[in-house]
């Protein structure tokens, strides 16, 4: 998208989301950082570098939902991957924490990435961020997705969530890129509401 008012709008459009909804969350967030600290062993929040805007990184913020050695554990793992080489994706996994299965079911370990939309590191709305050893692996088509600032919530999130594949994911993200306007934002968001309370699609 070149059109910078449009841009602009929706940068406030984030800024003024993402801020009301740490304050309004603040007394949650507090009450869920300390059960994670009571329930297992390690941060309540986990920090990843992830690639933003035009491949910039950036350090990406969310409740810590797996065992604290859970990147010491992903090698031994890899033969229950479902996805091709470059996501890794494993249905049930091990290496959750019985707290971080409902985190993750509700989407309530991405309530940190808010602090990431202020920022301007993220949108609430845009592909969702990746990590640089996946990006590294994309095609030269693929890479257009770094072309927007990533979100907190995406296209593909309300059509399926996980259980699409890493090719229909950039698929939809190329489809959002191309017709994006501040009213598809806004139908996304209003879309995700119930799939977030519902917990569907994700693992």
């Amino acid at each position: 998208p070149t059109d910078e008012i449009r841009l602009l709008a929706k940068r406030g459009i984030d800024v003024l989301i993402a801020a009301c909804g740490l304050l309004v969350l603040f007394p949650l967030i507090l009450a869920v950082a300390i059960l994670i600290r009571l329930s297992s062993t390690g941060p309540a929040i986990f920090r990843q570098v992830r690639c933003g805007l035009n491949g910039r990184r950036f350090v990406f913020y969310k409740f810590r939902s797996m065992v604290q050695n859970a990147e010491e554990l992903k090698a031994n793992l890899s033969h229950l991957n479902t996805r091709d080489s470059v996501v890794f994706k494993i249905p049930h996994d091990p290496r959750l924490t019985p707290m971080g299965r409902y985190l993750r079911k509700f989407s309530i370990d991405e309530w940190p990435q808010l602090w990431n939309v202020v920022r301007g590191d993220m949108s609430l709305v845009g592909p969702r961020p990746a990590v640089p050893e996946e990006v590294e692996q994309y095609k030269r088509w693929q890479r257009r997705r770094l072309r927007m600032r990533p979100g907190l919530i995406c296209l593909w999130a309300i059509n399926g969530r996980d259980s699409l594949d890493f090719d229909t994911w950039m698929k939809l993200d190329m489809e959002y890129i191309d017709n994006w306007s501040l009213a598809l934002d806004w139908k996304i968001m209003l879309r995700t509401i119930p799939q977030v309370v519902s917990g569907k699609g994700a693992n």
